[in-house]
């Protein structure tokens, strides 16, 4: 066990040039506050500053290799500068003595303890750490190698959980480009016709959303409900943002829609699952035209229309009936919406498997961390 400063070589404080001073700014030295402290390795600044600037200033140039706390704004975040860089007062640059520390063991150790400095911070009006609480900051120190080996195995899961968001961000950006196609220009048509909702296929129809559905209001949350799905508690109820806990009993029978009501989210599109719950948050089609509108493309395309854009200002925020109903929605053939729908689930399911993976590999990283920064277990070394 040993203080943070004893296996230090440096500490250092950052500052930030005065921004009515054009002379500081757009120079070729990186700077960074703790804003885009996000990731392992940090290998770019928030914006760039002149000399003039770090002369006249508090900021430093924390050199790469060391450490990167955010010890003011969100503190518990930490990075390892991949650059020499420039920081504001929001960070700590901490130089490793390399002799005694793997800067990489150092960075998963402090991230060990994110919530307890975070939970720690002093300060009435701006929270932080001070440089004296960093420097005495206790830590589990094993031998050199074994930091090493610690490191490697960490950031080996570290570099799983990239390459899947990744594959997420892909997938996502792959599903906004074909709801972005399908749901205008559906599938090999040739011929469009302007609409109150811009071009659509000419053989497609355009209604008011009161031509295929009727809303109703949630209810009161249910007295019982459970925050884990159990098998006793096991109807979902839906809120204005999605699946807020469980239930032992439904509201609705069948699968529908359901549209966040009031607030930040409302106008948030989710289909329910057969049996549930829709809170007074929330919004719900209770009578659906079925020969007229496929369900799912109906999900699809209310969430591509952003419903959240027509809701009512003033006050709280709020999406009403009649705000939905006057909004047009384009009916392509039923079966040309089936193809649609099914196409779309595809990618949906596809996401679902990559959030579950991502999820996996969350929480292995997790139960790793627990175990090796703590020493309850011991990696095995090369001999």
């Amino acid at each position: 066990m040993v203080n943070l400063g004893e296996i230090t070589v440096d500490l250092i404080g950052g500052g930030t040039p005065s921004t009515s001073q054009p002379e500081y700014w757009d120079g070729h030295i990186p700077w960074m506050t703790s804003a885009n402290l996000a990731g392992r390795v940090i290998s770019s600044g928030m914006r760039n500053i002149t000399e003039k600037g770090l002369q006249n200033s508090a900021t430093n140039i924390v050199p790469k290799g060391s450490l990167l706390i955010s010890t003011r704004v969100g503190i518990g975040k930490v990075g390892i500068a991949g650059i020499d860089i420039a920081i504001s007062q929001d960070l700590t640059g901490l130089v490793p003595d390399n002799d005694k520390a793997d800067i990489e063991y150092l960075y998963w150790a402090i991230l060990n303890k994110s919530s307890q400095l975070s939970g720690l911070s002093q300060g009435s009006t701006v929270k932080g750490l001070t440089r004296e609480y960093v420097r005495n900051l206790k830590l589990l120190l094993p031998p050199l190698p074994e930091q090493n080996k610690i490191a490697e195995i960490l950031s080996t899961v570290d570099q799983g959980i990239e390459k899947v968001n990744e594959a997420i961000k892909k997938t996502q950006r792959l599903k906004n480009g074909l709801m972005q196609e399908l749901l205008t220009k559906g599938i090999g048509h040739k011929e469009f016709r302007d609409t109150q909702i811009g071009k659509v296929p000419k053989e497609w129809e355009v209604v008011k959303f009161s031509n295929v559905f009727k809303l109703a209001s949630g209810k009161s949350r249910p007295k019982e409900i459970s925050e884990i799905h159990t098998q006793k508690m096991a109807v979902p109820v839906y809120g204005g943002n999605g699946i807020l806990g469980y239930t032992n009993r439904f509201m609705i029978d069948n699968e529908t829609i359901v549209i966040g009501r009031v607030g930040e989210y409302c106008g948030s599109i989710h289909k329910t699952q057969k049996s549930s719950w829709v809170t007074d948050n929330a919004l719900y089609a209770l009578a659906i035209e079925k020969h007229k509108v496929n369900l799912d493309f109906l999900t699809y395309y209310l969430a591509f229309i952003n419903l959240n854009k027509f809701k009512k200002e003033s006050g709280q925020p709020l999406m009403t009936q009649t705000i939905v109903y006057s909004i047009g929605c384009p009916l392509p053939p039923l079966p040309e919406q089936q193809t649609i729908a099914q196409i779309l689930s595809t990618v949906d399911e596809r996401l679902e498997l990559l959030r579950k993976r991502k999820g996996r590999l969350e929480r292995v990283k997790k139960g790793l961390m627990n175990d090796l920064l703590t020493g309850r277990k011991r990696v095995r070394l090369e001999v």
